[in-house]
């Protein structure tokens, strides 16, 4: 076993781990983070994405013990308790989810995909979101989703 400490959604862990045990199941199993899903465990559709240290990561692809020392948010972590960060929100009003099972991971890759570039084009949108998979939307709602929340999170169109 390996001790680790991590920030996860603002909270403080410290635990014991296995060293071959992967960040999603670390957060899956440990710390009861089920919204950070399972996809293919081989890091192809992108379900789930978390942020690490400020950037997306496919958390199937990193060794908790990678995360030792870090920040990780989760799709739990990214909005006020009892309300909807920008990014949920228009994914709800542009209909960019149908199952639901990509959306936590396309919605934290979308949120660093803004940050990064805060007023994509569609063609931005679709090669930012491109390591996530949806097999239910055919993508046209959630890039519409993407670039209603980044004319959300930042009014000014990105322009200083």
């Amino acid at each position: 076993m390996t001790h680790i400490s991590v920030r996860v959604d603002g909270a403080s862990y410290t635990d014991d781990v296995e060293p071959r045990t992967l960040l999603v199941h670390y957060l899956r199993e440990q710390l009861g983070k089920v919204g950070t899903v399972v996809g293919c465990d081989t890091s192809n559709c992108g379900a789930c994405t978390v942020h690490l240290d400020g950037e997306a990561v496919k958390s199937c692809t990193v060794f908790a013990v990678q995360a030792d020392g870090s920040e990780v948010t989760t799709i739990e972590g990214i909005a006020p308790q009892g309300g909807l960060h920008p990014m949920q929100k228009a994914f709800h009003e542009m209909h960019g989810l149908q199952c639901g099972f990509c959306t936590p991971g396309m919605i934290m890759a979308s949120i660093d995909l803004v940050n990064d570039n805060p007023n994509p084009s569609d063609d931005e949108v679709r090669e930012g979101i491109e390591g996530n998979l949806c097999r239910c939307t055919g993508y046209q709602n959630i890039v519409r989703a993407v670039r209603q929340a980044a004319a959300e999170m930042n009014p000014a169109g990105g322009q200083a």
